[in-house]
């Protein structure tokens, strides 16, 4: 499936009802340039699940957790050294359990993605007007 959105709100409220088709188990990997609109996408997910809380990048800490419909655990995995480091923070626990796991730079621990996710690109296109972005959501698996 292929997005256009033009501001942050119209890519939240993609992510929005796209969330309304997750499942306990489900993994979403994040693929983008920094700046593409990945936080605002899961922004928009904790919104389609129910989530009240500020949700933010987790940069330094790895891992945020958020609770709604269904658990919301969020990986910013830019600046982890290797794929191993994932077993510390009980990564399997996360991406198998019974929440939606979203992996923000999933290529950094891609010996360890599940083969069934959700893969999600987002990129700008330069061309046009700074906010347009477009949105992929391809399924896997």
């Amino acid at each position: 499936m292929e997005y256009k959105t033009n501001s942050p709100t119209e890519t939240k409220n993609v992510a929005k009802a796209f969330a309304k088709t997750l499942r306990p188990g489900d993994c979403v990997c994040m693929y983008g340039d920094l700046g593409a609109g990945k936080t605002a996408f899961v922004q928009g997910l904790a919104q389609g699940l129910g989530i009240e809380e500020p949700v933010t990048s987790p940069t330094f800490t790895i891992v945020n957790c958020y609770e709604g419909r269904l658990p919301l655990y969020h990986f910013d995995v830019y600046r982890i050294g290797s794929w191993e480091e994932m077993d510390e923070i009980g990564y399997e626990d996360y991406v198998y359990g019974d929440g939606v796991a979203v992996i923000e730079w999933p290529e950094q621990i891609a010996p360890i993605l599940p083969e069934k996710r959700y893969d999600i690109t987002i990129s700008k296109d330069y061309e046009k007007e700074e906010q347009f972005r477009i949105i992929q959501i391809e399924k896997r698996g």
